[in-house]
């Protein structure tokens, strides 16, 4: 198993994305490369600092980098020798089997999806980020890699979510909910109506709609909806967690008698953001396109850098793009 992992990209780059790498390649069974694509010096000086490297850690330079801010469109074009780019021509070149990122998220997504084209039948390839809940985790795609989309499309997400719950998390027959303002299938916009009915067809576990107050209660284990509201309700919701979290820090804090009762629960706080951690995952993948992209968190540590390498070997492993090449081909008839 080849792995390209963009090393410039992210808040932390290159120190956490090595640190995460070399840590990968110790632990995770099955590589057989890892590649660190950037800054060859500041690469090679943070490997320097890591201590003893696997041999199965090579560095392959790359004289751009693109930036967090940067316009994905404007960074592709223009810096082709950025780290992002040269980490997917291995994939197009067959130099690697996956890629990992946690830069700039519209360049890995207008990258691989330039380079790479997407799977037989898909028409456009989607975000699937996993989210945490006090039950299971469940699959949310889009997340934003679409902003308007059409039946069809919200359809194909709902097959590729399924595979990816099916296979990397586990579910043995995930069920499929289409996120809407309301559960009547009556609900909704056009879009979003019509892929009901495209969805109730399917040979999918659908459902039906789900309202943004039940996806957190463990009763789908894949929502849809297009990249816009998908990355409204991600942002809020990381928003939402850190407020919570600040303000029981604030009232712990306030006189002597709570604090000591936050020693006491010490161990259930610890529990509680472990249980929440996006570190897990490792990051969402591009699923559609003609290899495995996974795309991390901007402030991802070492830790979810590992687990993103490790997801996206997973992923291969595990064959999910042929098998969305065969359901996708199996939704049209019913579409």
């Amino acid at each position: 198993m080849r792995v390209a992992v963009d090393a410039m990209g992210g808040d932390f780059a290159p120190a956490a994305i090595v640190a995460g790498a070399v840590e990968a390649a110790r632990t995770l069974k099955g590589l057989t490369s890892l590649i660190l694509v950037g800054d060859e010096a500041a690469i090679r000086k943070e490997l320097a600092a890591a201590g003893s490297v696997p041999e199965l850690v090579q560095v392959r330079h790359a004289s751009e980098v693109v930036g967090m801010e940067e316009s994905p469109a404007v960074a592709i074009r223009r810096k082709k020798d950025s780290s992002i780019n040269r980490a997917v021509d291995m994939v197009k070149h067959g130099e690697a089997d996956a890629v990992f990122s946690a830069g700039n998220t519209g360049a890995a997504v207008a990258s691989t999806t330039l380079k790479l084209r997407t799977l037989e039948g898909v028409q456009r390839p989607a975000i699937a980020t996993v989210i945490p809940t006090p039950t299971t985790p469940f699959v949310m795609i889009d997340s934003g890699a679409n902003t308007d989309c059409n039946p069809l499309m919200f359809a194909q997400f709902a097959v590729m979510g399924t595979i990816y719950s099916r296979e990397i998390l586990g579910r043995k027959n995930p069920k499929v909910g289409l996120l809407s303002i309301g559960g009547e299938d009556t609900k909704g916009n056009e879009a979003t109506k019509e892929a009901f009915k495209i969805l109730e067809k399917s040979a999918l576990s659908f459902h039906g709609n789900v309202e943004s107050s039940d996806i957190f209660g463990g009763v789908v284990d894949v929502v849809v909806c297009d990249g816009f509201v998908g990355n409204v309700v991600l942002k809020t919701s990381e928003s939402v967690a850190r407020t919570i979290s600040r303000w029981i820090r604030e009232e712990c804090r306030r006189n002597p008698i709570r604090i000591l009762g936050a020693l006491l629960a010490k161990g259930a706080f610890g529990t509680i953001k472990r249980r929440s951690d996006p570190a897990m995952y490792g990051g969402a993948p591009l699923l559609g396109v003609r290899g495995t992209c996974i795309i991390g968190h901007g402030s991802s540590s070492p830790e979810a850098v590992k687990n993103g390498i490790r997801v996206a070997a997973e992923s291969v492993t595990h064959h999910v793009n042929q098998m969305m090449v065969d359901e996708i081909k199996k939704l049209e008839s019913v579409a």
